[in-house]
């Protein structure tokens, strides 16, 4: 009995040393790999957590790429660590050299690579969805709803989708929608309206900001010339006050929509349409595009002044004219072959 006990205890001695010197080699094993740099063959590659994707699934990948030769060590470190749910989704950049350990700190962190998207002061919401559209990096879940649905998910208030997003760069990250840009481009929107209808001049014709929108989107179309939007808003808002036709060519433009051809004609401007700003007098029901900040500050501090009338001089620019007189010399001046002068 003491023989056997001693035989017991011996055996249980020899394997706590041989459990000890197993976990000792794992160990050591386990850190040389968590510290092997990886070699890529090139100065760096992508590597994708998707949204969802389990401690275990992201070792896995891992190991599958070749980056760490056991996808047990990342999943052990990141449980010592107790950063198993700490894993940001997105698409990483790792850099030829790193190693498995520095990608898991990249993973807690969130460094991602970050993309761009741009919407173009002027643009409407169409060319708005083609931009999204185009962009392989965001996540397309608009393509096949129809306005009506797309607002309803950014704001049910928004009846409407033209003037309510505003163009600027967007940055984002993999795995980001392309409805996450849009809501980030109506807050932006919707903060600057806010910010210059707060401040905006005291006597104007508008009934609420997004009349001003409406105005602002105007502006935006008329001229690509930072110095003359609020001499032109000046010129609408004299207008509207004194109860004359706005005559904006652009309003009727985007009124005919795909049945103009790039030329604008007589007959055009005399066919009635909620947008003909020759046949109705006031705003259009609605902004005719999407206005950068520069139109929406004008728009709401127009400059002061007499000018009723303006003319392109064929170069982006404009003349100004305070009466009917001086704007038919003006046309006659800039324009080789004026068909009216009535604007």
């Amino acid at each position: 009995m003491k023989k056997l006990l001693q035989w017991s205890i011996g055996t249980a001695a020899i394997l706590i040393i041989f459990v000890a010197v197993a976990a000792n080699w794992v160990w050591r094993d386990m850190q040389a790999a968590l510290d092997r740099p990886i070699m890529l063959g090139g100065p760096s590659v992508s590597f994708e957590i998707e949204r969802g994707t389990s401690l275990a699934g992201i070792a896995r990948d891992l190991n599958d790429a070749g980056w760490i030769k056991n996808d047990l060590y990342i999943r052990l470190e990141a449980r010592r660590l107790k950063i198993g749910a700490k894993l940001k989704a997105g698409l990483y950049e790792v850099n030829d050299g790193s190693t498995a350990r520095e990608l898991l700190q990249q993973f807690v962190r969130g460094e991602v690579k970050v993309f761009q998207i741009t919407f173009i002061e002027g643009s409407s919401f169409a060319d708005i969805r083609t931009t999204l559209a185009q962009n392989r990096h965001l996540h397309q879940t608009i393509a096949d709803k129809d306005e009506a649905r797309i607002l309803e998910e950014i704001d049910p208030a928004l009846t409407y989708a033209e003037g309510e997003f505003f163009p600027s760069t967007y940055n984002f990250s993999s795995g980001d929608s392309d409805i996450d840009i849009l809501q980030r481009a109506h807050q932006r929107k919707r903060e600057l309206l806010d910010y210059y209808w707060a401040s905006r001049d005291p006597d104007l014709p508008y009934k609420s900001p997004a009349e001003a929108l409406i105005m602002a989107s105007i502006i935006e179309k008329e001229t690509g010339k930072a110095d003359e939007r609020a001499e032109i808003a000046g010129v609408f808002v004299r207008r509207l006050r004194l109860g004359m036709k706005l005559q904006t060519d652009p309003a009727v433009i985007y009124g005919l929509g795909d049945q103009f051809d790039g030329n604008l004609r007589r007959i055009d401007l005399e066919t009635d349409t909620t947008y003909n700003t020759y046949t109705r007098y006031g705003l259009p029901p609605t902004p005719i595009a999407m206005p950068g900040e520069g139109s929406i500050r004008a728009a709401l501090n127009p400059a002061p002044g007499k000018f009723l009338y303006f003319v392109g001089k064929g170069d982006g620019s404009h003349a100004f004219s305070k009466n009917l007189k001086e704007h038919n010399a003006a046309v006659r001046r800039f324009q080789l072959s004026p068909k009216r002068a009535d604007r």
